[in-house]
């Protein structure tokens, strides 16, 4: 895991929450990557202080939680132009699951390579 101190806001337009708010992230980390490190789950792992699921919902969808996801992987120096929500069965009670291709996979070997052993 990596922390991942950052806070985001959603701005209510998901499918399954209305509730714009920020949410406290506290890190990421890789839930699963396939062995050609071509496609992985990243989670990105939020204080339920912060953001109650079974309260305000999923976050999975939201527009402004996901673009600013992405602008803050960049300045995290990882590239997050192609990441995206997974499926919404993948969605956790304290994670936000999204999906990354080569490119951030390739960043996040760069600078944070322990989060891809076994």
């Amino acid at each position: 895991m990596i922390k991942f101190g950052t806070v985001l806001n959603t701005c209510g337009d998901g499918h399954w929450s209305n509730v714009a708010k920020q949410v406290q992230c506290k890190y990421i980390d890789i839930g699963y990557c396939n062995k050609e490190q071509t496609f992985a789950e990243l989670r990105v792992y939020f204080d339920t202080a912060s953001w109650e699921v079974t309260k305000d919902g999923l976050i999975y969808t939201d527009s402004k939680f996901l673009k600013e996801l992405q602008q803050a992987l960049k300045a995290a120096t990882l590239n997050g132009d192609n990441v995206s929500y997974s499926e919404q069965g993948m969605q956790g009670e304290d994670y936000v699951s999204c999906d990354v291709g080569k490119e951030f996979i390739d960043s996040l070997m760069e600078i944070a390579p322990e989060v891809f052993e076994d």
